[in-house]
């Protein structure tokens, strides 16, 4: 979402990289490109004015060490305010309000094509991952997929989001027919589904109410007699991102009805700039409390500011990392493959468990954005998912002892393995070189300390990461040995095999 942004704050902090000290002139030289790089990213006029002023207020009244250069202070001072921009100054209480005895409820409204029904289904997948049991209740009638939808995400999410929750989904179907001809017909599903949900000591009721196209007096109507009816204890909002600062309006105005308690960005993952997401706390006072990150089920997570502006600056969410990976991977059997990493004696089945983790937790190039330095490396390139089955294949085309010894794989072992699982010689001898350097990698990091892994985590942003996918409108990279220009022509390197 921030590839733009990203780079033009970038480059203005590598053009003050090279001042030999901040002053009141080259401050706001630089806050005259972040002004023009915020309004490009559609963030409103005044927000991007105040945001700047407040920058240089910030800057001008350091004192600059004397290790800091001019271009890290200002990643600081801008990082900062970034995160207040976000937050607006307040403590913002992460994910949802825990009531006890539940049920929890919590009242989705929006406008159609903002992907609230779906962000209903992707919410409950998260709450079960925590253990909660939740219970969807099907109250857009305005629409009649609607209840079926939410009928369909409500197993697909039983059936197959791991964890020690559960989720049902309460509908009332023949009630389609009679919406519109009668008042309070939504308000009625609501009540029933409330009563079940306490019946059933359901820990989250998630109401999914009925949207438009856009905002008008029967929405409005209709939102506050169910408010009225079962008093939700939170109501969010489902905004698409890519609708920028319309968004944030049709934000505003719902505040000015119901009184929001958050905002849930979905299509976070689109080329979408970005505005939306740093404006929409400032204009309507509420905080986003959930973005969506993808179309699988599992594709949300909680809003953090200190990630966004981490990311936005090219320094990735190291945090926002580790508690993705800790959703999906035990602590034991973490620990227990560590062991085996550091000892050198991790084996391709191994390599293949971990690599379906991966999997679970959504998109590979969203979780490697998260890594410090390398999001600029991702920009304009398409990472196919769909390589861990190719992976996978490979590995299963191997025998037993050459899945535990790499060492095993010569020229004509190659080549079998390469037919069995329909792929080139060429492939396998890549998968064993990834699978090389990852082992390397934790043999090195083993003897570090804390400081020296986080730093050597830090520097795998001058990794190759072409290997992964391919450039837009471009020909694949094969990292290790694929294609290299020369000449005008692209020539192939050979590849040793062992």
């Amino acid at each position: 979402m921030f590839d733009n942004l990203s780079e033009k704050f970038s480059d203005t902090f590598r053009k003050l990289s090279g001042r030999g000290r901040i002053t009141e002139d080259n401050v706001k030289e630089a806050m005259d490109e972040v002004r023009s790089a915020l309004l490009e990213a559609d963030v409103h006029y005044e927000v991007a004015q105040k945001f700047c002023d407040q920058c240089v207020q910030s800057a001008l009244g350091q004192d600059v060490h004397k290790s800091l250069k001019p271009g890290q202070l200002m990643i600081k001072i801008v990082n900062d305010e970034l995160v207040q921009l976000m937050t607006a100054g307040e403590e913002d209480t992460p994910g949802i309000l825990q009531i006890s005895p539940g049920p929890t409820i919590i009242m989705m409204s929006g406008l159609q094509g903002s992907g609230k029904t779906t962000t209903c289904g992707k919410l409950a997948a998260h709450l079960k991952l925590k253990g909660k049991s939740v219970m969807l209740c099907a109250a857009d009638l305005q629409r009649p997929a609607a209840v079926q939808q939410l009928e369909t995400l409500a197993e697909q999410v039983e059936q197959t989001v791991e964890g020690r929750g559960k989720v049902t989904c309460y509908s009332e179907i023949d009630k389609v027919a009679e919406y519109g001809k009668a008042v309070g017909v939504a308000v009625k599903v609501c009540r029933n589904a409330l009563k079940k949900a306490r019946a059933e000591k359901t820990d989250v009721l998630i109401l999914d109410t009925a949207g438009r196209l856009h905002i008008n007096d029967d929405l409005m109507d209709e939102l506050r007699r169910v408010e009225k009816a079962v008093q939700p204890h939170q109501i969010f909002l489902v905004i698409d991102a890519m609708t920028g600062q319309d968004a944030v309006n049709s934000a505003k105005a719902f505040n000015d009805e119901l009184e929001l308690d958050g905002v849930i960005l979905t299509k976070f993952d689109s080329d979408t700039r970005g505005g939306a997401a740093l404006t929409v706390k400032h204009i309507t006072g509420k905080p986003i409390k959930y973005i969506g990150i993808g179309e699988k089920l599992d594709a949300l997570e909680e809003f953090r500011p200190e990630g966004i502006a981490s990311r936005i600056l090219g320094m990735g969410d190291m945090v926002g990392m580790v508690e993705q990976i800790q959703q999906h991977v035990e602590e034991e059997e973490a620990r227990a493959l560590q062991e085996k990493m550091e000892k050198g004696k991790m084996s391709m089945d191994d390599f293949l468990d971990q690599l379906k983790k991966i999997r679970k937790m959504g998109s590979m190039k969203n979780l490697l954005s998260k890594m410090p330095g390398i999001g600029q490396q991702l920009k304009g390139l398409d990472i196919d998912d769909k390589q861990i089955d190719q992976t996978e294949a490979i590995i299963k085309s191997m025998t037993l002892d050459e899945r535990k010894d790499v060492d095993l794989l010569n020229n004509s072992r190659r080549r079998r393995i390469a037919k069995g699982s329909g792929t080139g010689k060429e492939e396998v001898s890549q998968l064993v070189k990834g699978f090389e350097a990852v082992q390397g990698m934790a043999q090195q990091m083993a003897g570090l300390s804390m400081f020296g892994r986080m730093k050597a985590m830090a520097g795998m942003g001058d990794m190759d990461l072409s290997a992964l996918g391919t450039r837009k409108g471009g020909v694949p990279k094969l990292a290790g040995g694929g294609t290299k220009k020369k000449g005008g022509r692209v020539k192939t390197r050979k590849r040793r095999s062992r």
